[in-house]
């Protein structure tokens, strides 16, 4: 996200001596991507950022495929998921490929004993119940149900929660995650057709400076392993920072529906994309206008494309049998739409409150044993008539 920010103290130059009280230097760190071609924050540390005292034991996290090739459309009932008090430890991924692993959370308690990174991937958690505080290196987001939360790879961060009651949907991206380039002018600020604009976004606040040494325990996810590295110094020592890579929040409420006078392609709902997915945001909207409109959705096939919807709130029209934390998973190639008797009964309606976020892959995703213990075994028959 093409955005400027900064907090704490910064030196006016960059590159350059920055002195603290007693004439000793605080340590220049750059945070960027895409080597030195992407978007950076260049921060600054009390202590050096470098010093590992041990390195523990490495656990594999990566997911294994229960289905080989699957071509049944799956209901995954996601709040089935049992909660778990560890954040990491209640992290379940239920689908996958070597671009995106989809997952569901129920955390119970905050993190205290450690902080975690993902080197692999951006992660973009949908707070779907809950509320809290992401603590990060670079300052603090308060959450709530709703919220999307956008941590870019290799960001430190705590999730801190105020309930024991927590369910989150997290989509790990192996390429960057961007706001829809069709939104943004050459510069990079949204423009006035734009979805949602810059006035939107939570960004990091309150920088807490731990000037702390010891032994900080920091989980390190990279290539599909779960590292345990032992720090000498508080991961969230930095005094001050700027720049253009940071984590933020986006409220899903905040998502202004595009409509018109016959129903709009699922584009019109985007929301993030990357090279090999995008999101979109299905919202409470007014439906179509036209006279003669159908406002449930077409039959369509997703030729290149598997689409992944979760269920948030509301009454979703097309679809039948379908409750808070359902997963749809309808893959490329089958044609799909609305369940029978909907594209009928939706003609005259004004409007609807449906809550959902969608996820289009380019590539098929594969189901692990976590998603077949929550399949419903039957959704792939429920257009029969």
């Amino acid at each position: 996200m093409p955005l400027y920010h900064k907090l704490g103290r910064i030196p006016q130059k960059r590159h350059t001596q920055f002195k603290k009280e007693d004439g000793t230097l605080y340590y220049e760190q750059l945070f960027g991507t895409i080597g030195f071609d992407g978007m950076s924050s260049l921060m600054y540390h009390v202590h050096r950022p470098t010093q590992v005292k041990d390195v523990g034991k490495t656990l594999d996290i990566s997911p294994r495929a229960a289905v080989d090739y699957n071509i049944k459309s799956r209901l995954l009932k996601g709040l089935e998921i049992k909660p778990k008090d560890d954040f990491l430890e209640s992290r379940k991924v239920v689908l996958f490929n070597g671009d995106v692993h989809v997952g569901l959370a129920a955390p119970k308690k905050s993190m205290t004993d450690y902080f975690y990174k993902n080197t692999d991937a951006d992660e973009l958690l949908f707070v779907h119940k809950g509320t809290g505080t992401l603590k990060t290196m670079l300052g603090e987001i308060p959450f709530e149900y709703g919220d999307y939360l956008l941590i870019p790879r290799g960001m430190i961060y705590q999730m801190e929660f105020n309930t024991n009651d927590n369910r989150l949907l997290i989509t790990e991206s192996y390429h960057p995650i961007y706001t829809p380039k069709r939104y943004r002018n050459w510069f990079g600020q949204h423009l006035e057709h734009s979805p949602f604009c810059e006035r939107d976004f939570k960004l990091p606040q309150n920088l807490k400076t731990h000037d702390e040494k010891g032994e900080f325990l920091i989980k390190v996810k990279k290539q599909g392993q779960l590292h345990h590295l032992i720090y000498a110094t508080h991961p969230f020592d930095i005094v001050g920072w700027d720049g253009y890579n940071f984590p933020y929040g986006f409220s899903i409420h905040n998502f202004e529906p595009i409509t018109g006078r016959v129903h709009q392609p699922p584009p019109v709902h985007q929301t993030f994309e990357t090279a090999a997915f995008v999101v979109c945001s299905f919202c409470p909207r007014l439906y179509d206008y036209h006279p003669e409109a159908i406002p449930a959705p077409y039959n369509h096939s997703n030729i290149d494309s598997d689409e992944v919807l979760y269920y948030v709130d509301g009454d979703f029209m097309s679809r039948k049998g379908i409750d808070q934390g359902y997963i749809s998973l309808h893959p490329a190639g089958i044609p799909h739409g609305p369940h029978p008797g909907t594209y009928e009964a939706s003609i005259g309606k004004k409007g609807t409150e449906e809550l959902a976020v969608m996820i289009d892959t380019f590539k098929p995703l594969q189901l692990t044993q976590a998603a077949l213990d929550i399949d419903d075994g039957k959704y792939y028959q429920s257009w029969l008539e």
